[in-house]
């Protein structure tokens, strides 16, 4: 039995989804002024745009009286693999929905491939791919009919079509299963179908909206490896994310948590966000006291966790590393073991976030964009 009554979305845009929250609500009026027509571009705004394949400059969106998303700053470059991270309800959903022009921006600018979302045309929404959240695709179709349609959706020809249909499937691991109707699939097989058909007709520009949710870490790993594949074929890449490790697999991360960007960096810029520094752990034979070394060249903080061990906060790893090693030996105890200690980035987030949280105690506004761009720069 047809379990579909409505047409997928165009391609490069998000399907209608009665079931959606607030976020999908209609906008009211005087939230949906295009940001164009309401302020001047920024010459900063224009330079970014030269290069940047998506940007937003001091985006916010209101739901009525709730601020959901603030003072968003972003320039995405292109080739590259942003990975927009944080909580459930953080605002992830609704600032990518502003990318694919599904809701309109309260306030700012937004540009995606040099044009307002807003006023996409037909030839701009066939370089998007869009993975959205919630599964619009056609039940009663068997899962390779769902992607050969999308496909001849983007005009594919028969021989093209059919050989990306069998790539992209395989690549989500789906190929066994594509004569099963889609309505038979487990959860996650349907996020991979979803996947499937934002990737099939090979867009310039990606945006999956949580494309690992519901899918086993193995599976998980292939589906990275292929987007590190589009990436190095030059394609860009927005990914959002509630699994934080998932943040090393990106070349730059956006931290997101009650609407705002707290942190926007590398993944190795974060964890030096994190730490102040590199991180390197001691175990010495002998009890030692750490404090020693406090007067070092490249030394910071210093916590002595026994008398045998201590974390050292350092300005470079590599070349600190010898050097403390060499200081405790030449004090007559010996060293069993010295490394640089790497957090984990449930670790880096959870320390960013406090530290986000205890500035904001201090009196710094959420919309301070001057604020942010010091912290990602720090």
């Amino acid at each position: 039995m047809a379990t579909q009554t409505r047409p997928p979305a165009q391609p490069g845009e998000p399907p209608p989804n009665p079931a959606a929250d607030e976020s999908s609500a209609a906008p009211a009026a005087d939230e949906t002024a295009d940001a164009d027509s309401s302020r001047p571009e920024s010459a900063a705004s224009r330079h970014a745009g030269d290069v940047a394949v998506v940007l937003m400059d001091d985006v916010s969106r209101k739901f009525g009286g709730r601020v959901v998303v603030r003072g968003i700053d972003l320039a995405v470059p292109r080739g590259t693999i942003l990975g927009i991270i944080g909580p459930s309800g953080a605002g992830k959903t609704t600032t990518i929905r502003m990318m694919t022009g599904a809701i309109k921006p309260s306030s700012g600018e937004v540009r995606v491939l040099g044009r307002p979302p807003a006023k996409f045309r037909r030839s701009d929404r066939e370089r998007i791919g869009y993975m959205p959240q919630v599964f619009t695709l056609y039940g009663d179709l068997t899962a390779g009919e769902n992607v050969d349609f999308v496909a001849s959706l983007f005009g594919m020809l028969w021989r093209r079509r059919r050989r990306r249909v069998q790539e992209v499937l395989k690549v989500v691991g789906l190929w066994d299963v594509r004569k099963r109707q889609a309505n038979q699939l487990s959860g996650g097989m349907q996020r991979r179908l979803e996947l499937a058909c934002a990737l099939v007709h090979d867009p310039e520009l990606i945006i999956l909206d949580e494309p690992t949710a519901g899918i086993d870490p193995l599976l998980r790993g292939s589906i990275w490896t292929e987007l590190h594949r589009l990436r190095d074929a030059g394609r860009t890449l927005l990914v959002t994310t509630q699994h934080i490790a998932e943040a090393e697999e990106c070349d730059a991360v956006a931290m997101i948590v009650g609407g705002r960007i707290i942190a926007l960096a590398t993944p190795e810029e974060l964890r030096r966000m994190a730490t102040n520094g590199d991180l390197v752990d001691i175990e010495t034979a002998s009890s030692f006291d750490g404090t020693e070394l406090a007067e070092m060249p490249g030394v910071g903080d210093i916590t002595q966790e026994s008398p045998h061990h201590f974390r050292i906060v350092v300005d470079d790893a590599g070349s600190a590393l010898p050097a403390i090693v060499q200081r405790i030996k030449a004090s007559g105890v010996e060293v069993e073991s010295a490394s640089e200690h790497r957090l984990s980035f449930d670790e880096i987030f959870a320390i960013l976030v406090a530290r986000d949280r205890a500035d904001g105690e201090g009196g710094r506004g959420p919309g301070d964009a001057d604020e942010r761009r010091r912290r990602a720069a720090a």
